[in-house]
């Protein structure tokens, strides 16, 4: 029985409170690998001298860690700098906060080929791996150039640009090539496979030699969409055992009377904080009577912090809330309660679930849980709704949302006053909708639908 191998930029250790790792992803696959032989390899989150420890394994929870160690200097250019200052800017469209250096892009496939060279040894003839995300896009690539046969696929999890925006990643062809050395490509959506594929086709690659199978850099290999989702029924019963919370009761009597609006997002600049908090500012201003009757509840994580655009992004949003809070507060109450803390996920289903509206509003995103979340912990008579950007992955499928160009704040500001009207009947309506996609399409059948397909493609080019 082949073994799955799971790769990714950290690994999924539990905290160090005890409490175990959040993340769609980490609980599917730690779900998948306690049923089936293998191991999960990446980052040990610890900083390391360069001829520091070699990595050594570690058993947590019935599953087995590889840990891999990053000097210093291998973090401020592989995961700092390419990784980070460049390729996330790029993808999510804001190349004019791309940070290039030849030092930074030799960084990044350094680490991709010590990832590689750690691997590679571990491996068995019938292992199927798994690479994870943007940060490892070359270690195929790499482990191909040592001798590995194995199947490879590569799930990306934020969104792919336009072939224009891409192009400005410099010596952008050596990532595609890159690419094109997993066995199968997976992305969110359709959007994102149709720009990969044109920035293929710009490159003169990407023959279709068969369905959904492509040619490129002399490599054969298959792509596919496979829309990320959430642990759905987990989500709906922390929601619905939210009301025993004693803790989560005290903050209950603090916002009663009030109509909650609540955001959750790391502080990061492609996830609309800053627009969002001037949208809701031009909502109290339009609806008078909605002042001391409305909070905004924004609770953003910091993530970052040594990257400049992300202090600058804490800057703007701090400054924001205060010029709101200035406007619209009084001696009792602000509107706008912004937590720069994680929450324990048991107390966000709960906050979820009291919130009248779910405010996701991402300037580009290749997919958010959190608009899955925030569904899935509604009261089934009495729902929320779910004001959702047009330009997260998420708005592909849960069309049932009301839909919002995150640029345009006096339409978010419209939007937020007619989910506040809608009736009853309109919001069970549109949560069922949202709820029956959810519900058929969780973090599982993601998991198992992905690892299918892969599964498929040695078959594939067996026949050929």
């Amino acid at each position: 029985m082949s073994r799955l191998i799971v790769v990714s930029n950290r690994v999924p250790l539990p905290k160090k409170d005890g409490a175990p790792p959040t993340g769609g992803m980490a609980i599917a696959l730690k779900a998948v690998l306690k049923k089936q032989d293998g191991f999960w390899m990446g980052w040990s989150d610890n900083e390391v001298a360069p001829d520091g420890p070699e990595p050594t394994p570690r058993d947590d929870d019935g599953i087995n860690y590889q840990l891999v160690y990053l000097s210093k200097n291998d973090l401020d250019e592989y995961y700092h700098g390419f990784a980070n200052s460049v390729l996330w800017p790029i993808f999510h469209g804001r190349p004019d906060l791309a940070e290039y250096s030849e030092a930074r892009r030799a960084g990044y496939y350094r680490v991709n080929k010590r990832f590689a060279e750690l691997l590679k040894p571990l491996l068995r003839d019938e292992d199927v791996v798994w690479v994870n995300d943007y940060h490892l896009i070359p270690l195929a690539e790499e482990l191909r150039k040592l001798g590995c046969s194995n199947r490879i696929g590569f799930f990306l999890h934020i969104p792919w640009p336009p072939a224009d925006i891409f192009s400005t990643v410099p010596k952008y062809d050596t990532l595609l090539r890159g690419l094109s050395c997993y066995d199968l490509v997976g992305f969110h959506t359709d959007y994102d496979l149709s720009n990969f594929l044109e920035c293929l086709a710009r490159q003169k690659q990407g023959k279709i030699v068969k369905e959904r199978f492509h040619e490129a850099y002399g490599n054969k290999f298959r792509c596919g969409v496979f829309p990320i989702s959430i642990d759905t029924a987990n989500f709906e019963s922390l929601a619905e055992n939210a009301a025993r919370n004693e803790r989560l009761q005290e903050t209950y009597a603090r916002i009663a009377g009030y109509d909650i609006v609540i955001g959750v997002d790391r502080l990061d600049y492609s996830k609309g904080i800053e627009k969002r908090i001037v949208a809701f500012r031009d909502f109290l201003r339009r609806y008078q009577p909605r002042v001391n009757k409305t909070l905004l509840l924004q609770i953003t994580p910091k993530s970052r912090e040594i990257i400049p655009a992300y202090k600058a992004v804490e800057k703007d949003v701090a400054e924001l809330v205060g010029c709101v809070n200035g406007e619209f507060g009084t001696v009792d109450s602000v509107p706008v309660h912004y937590i720069n803390a994680s929450i324990e996920q048991s107390d966000l289903a709960g906050l979820y679930r009291k919130a009248r509206i779910g405010l996701v509003t991402p300037l580009r995103d290749g997919m958010n849980l959190v608009a899955k979340e925030y569904v899935a912990a509604q009261n089934p008579l009495d729902p929320g709704v779910l004001v959702l950007s047009r330009f997260s992955g998420a708005a592909r499928k849960l069309d049932a949302a009301m839909l919002v160009n995150p640029y345009d704040t006096e339409e978010m500001a419209r939007t937020m006053e007619e989910a506040l009207v809608l009736p009853r009947r309109d919001r069970i309506d549109r949560w069922t909708a949202i709820m029956t996609v959810l519900r058929e399409h969780d973090v599982y059948k993601w998991c198992g639908d992905f690892l299918s397909s892969l599964n498929e493609h040695r078959a594939g080019h067996s026949n050929e």
